[in-house]
């Protein structure tokens, strides 16, 4: 029963000859590859709120300046990782930039710091997961374990059917949460223009928090920093991409 079982699961194995096939376009891309970078985003300022409110509602409005600082090395590591696309065609991640040009140690080093990462990210994100549907369904809440461990079983399995196949799959979800987060960052820019529900519990930007130091902006900072999770993901895949007219010409 093992081996129709682990066919329905995960589906027929592939020849070397179908490997062609599991290449994606742009739009599928961005579901498999960036749902790293995407669900990072979904707890990553959630992490900085909760260091500040620790010293008082009033303090979250230091988040920010600190959601700033982190767009800016987002946007440091993209410019990097752009090159390192254009220099290593074949997929270049930390890993191998690190070995190539560092040496054997300092590319060992990188590798077990993704495998770390990956792990904590599989740990962090389906937490948040859990917690935000739990947050939706309170009767739910003894059964957080279990619905965490079926989450990541059922991420496991779409991912072993396959690139393309997850990349369909995940297409759904992923497109959903950019529309999601679209609509609530307008509906919050409308509220504020129409001064509907103005009313808040945090100072007014720029107000010093009393108990505010500099060790606890530099640990908001770190814990929003959990956003950057996932961003070398498309340079280190680079050859599952479908070639362009121009490149199948050459």
């Amino acid at each position: 029963m093992a081996s129709p079982l682990k066919r329905l699961l995960i589906g027929r194995p592939l020849k070397s000859t179908e490997a062609g096939e599991q290449k994606l376009g742009k739009l599928k891309a961005l579901a498999v590859l960036s749902s790293d970078a995407l669900s990072s985003i979904a707890y990553g300022t959630e992490q900085i709120l909760l260091v500040l409110v620790t010293v008082s509602a009033a303090a979250m409005w230091y988040s920010l300046p600190i959601a700033l600082c982190v767009l800016i090395l987002l946007f440091a590591l993209n410019l990097s990782y752009k090159q390192i696309i254009y220099s290593y065609p074949h997929g270049g991640g930390a890993y191998v930039v690190s070995r190539e040009n560092l040496g054997k140690n300092a590319g060992l080093v990188a590798g077990g710091s993704l495998l770390v990462d990956y792990m904590l990210t599989v740990a962090v994100s389906v937490s948040s997961g859990t917690d935000a549907i739990i947050s939706a369904i309170p009767s739910l809440f003894p059964f957080a374990v279990p619905i965490a461990v079926v989450l990541v079983i059922g991420v496991t399995i779409i991912n072993l059917r396959g690139i393309t196949e997850s990349a369909s799959i995940l297409a759904i979800p992923v497109y959903l949460f950019v529309f999601s987060i679209i609509v609530l960052i307008f509906t919050g820019l409308i509220k504020l223009m129409l001064g509907i529900d103005a009313t808040h519990e945090t100072a007014s930007v720029g107000t010093h928090v009393q108990g505010v130091t500099v060790f606890l902006l530099l640990r908001a900072f770190a814990s929003g920093s959990a956003s950057l999770t996932g961003v070398e993901a498309i340079s280190n895949a680079v050859p599952l991409f479908k070639k362009t007219s121009s490149q199948k010409c050459r």
